[in-house]
C-alpha cells in the first residue's frame, strides 16, 4: 500500500502497482501491526521520486512478506522533522542524515550504495565566464535546502574554509529547482550532486558545467528504526540485496541510485563528524 502525504496540494499522483493504476492519496498513513512506514528524503520532485520508489517498494513488500507506506516529505525540512521525531520506520536519507538519526532516535544503516561515493557539485551556466568557485564573490548561488549534504553543507563549508568565499545563498527545496535556476540565470551557479547531475535531462544538463567537487563521502543509506523487529529489518534488508541481485532489480534500483547494493556500518559514517557541519546545518 502506497501513500504519499504533500503540503503543497490535495492532487493525487498515479502509479502502476500490480499492472493496476492506482491513486496515491495525500494522507497520512494509518499503521497497522504489519505495515511499517517508509520515508524518502526529497531529492527530486513528487512524481519522480513515486515513480522511481514505487516498484521498487513492491518487490520489497513481496520479497520480504511485508506492507510498506510510503511517507513524502514536500521539503527536505519537514523530512529532518519526520525523521527527528522518529516518524520513520525506514528511511532513505542523506549520510549526515543518519548521523543525527543514529544519535537522536537509534536509526541504524541497513543498505546503501557500494559502487560510487557522494560528493557535490558546483555548477554554472556553460556558457558564463565563471571558471573556478572564486569568481562567484558576491555572487548568488542555488541550493536544494540549507541541509542537503553534498549539495549544500558540504559545498557551503568548502566554499567558506577553501575559498573564504562571500555569496549570496537561495535555498528552493530541490536539486532540480538548483540546477533549473543556474540555466535560466536566475542564479549565477547551483549547488548539487553528481547522482542529480548526471541524472539530469540533456536538455537541462547540456547547458551547464561543473566548476567544483567537494570531498567524496559514503552515499545514502536507508536506515531502520529500533522500533522495528530485528527480523523484519533484516527481511527489508534481504530483499534489496535479492533484488540487487537481478537484471530487473539492478534497472530499478540504479534510478535511486543504488548501483551495488552493499550492508553498510554506523561507523562508516562516523568520520563525517570530523568536517565540522554542524556549523553549517540548519536546525529544525
Amino acid at each position: 500500500m502506497i501513500y504519499f502525504k504533500s503540503l503543497l496540494n490535495k492532487v493525487a499522483f498515479k502509479t502502476m502497482r500490480a499492472g493496476l493504476f492506482t491513486a496515491l492519496a495525500f494522507t497520512s498513513p494509518a499503521l497497522a501491526d504489519h505495515e511499517y512506514s517508509i520515508g524518502i528524503v526529497p531529492q527530486f520532485e513528487t512524481g519522480k521520486l513515486v515513480s522511481i520508489w514505487s516498484p521498487i517498494i513492491q518487490e520489497i513488500e513481496q520479497r520480504a512478506g511485508i506492507e510498506l507506506t510510503l511517507v513524502g516529505s514536500s521539503r527536505i525540512p519537514e523530512f529532518e522533522s519526520s525523521f527527528t521525531r522518529g516518524d520513520f520506520d525506514f528511511a532513505y536519507m542523506n549520510p549526515y542524515h543518519s548521523l543525527i538519526a543514529f544519535k537522536q532516535q537509534g536509526y541504524q544503516p541497513l543498505i546503501r550504495d557500494g559502487g560510487s561515493e557522494l560528493f557535490g557539485v558546483l555548477v554554472v551556466k556553460k556558457d558564463s565566464p565563471y571558471q573556478s568557485p572564486s569568481d562567484l564573490s558576491g555572487k548568488t548561488i542555488a541550493f536544494p535546502a540549507p541541509n542537503a549534504l553534498g549539495a549544500s553543507l558540504l559545498m557551503r563549508a568548502d566554499l567558506d574554509t577553501k575559498f573564504n568565499l562571500e555569496f549570496n545563498s537561495e535555498f528552493v527545496n530541490t536539486h532540480a529547482s538548483a540546477y533549473f535556476n543556474a540555466v535560466l540565470g536566475e542564479t549565477d551557479a547551483a549547488g548539487g550532486v553528481m547522482g542529480t547531475f548526471q541524472g539530469l535531462e540533456p536538455v537541462i544538463k547540456d547547458h551547464l558545467r561543473i566548476i567544483y567537487e567537494t570531498t567524496r563521502l559514503p552515499t545514502h543509506p536507508l536506515v531502520a528504526h529500533p522500533r522495528v523487529p530485528k527480523e523484519i529489518a533484516e527481511r527489508v534488508q534481504q530483499a534489496i540485496l535479492d533484488l540487487a541481485a537481478t537484471q530487473e532489480g539492478q534497472e530499478l534500483l540504479a534510478k535511486v541510485p543504488i548501483h551495488r547494493a552493499i550492508v553498510p556500518s554506523i561507523s562508516d559514517y562516523m568520520m563525517l563528524e570530523t568536517l565540522r557541519l554542524d556549523e553549517y546545518y540548519f536546525s529544525n
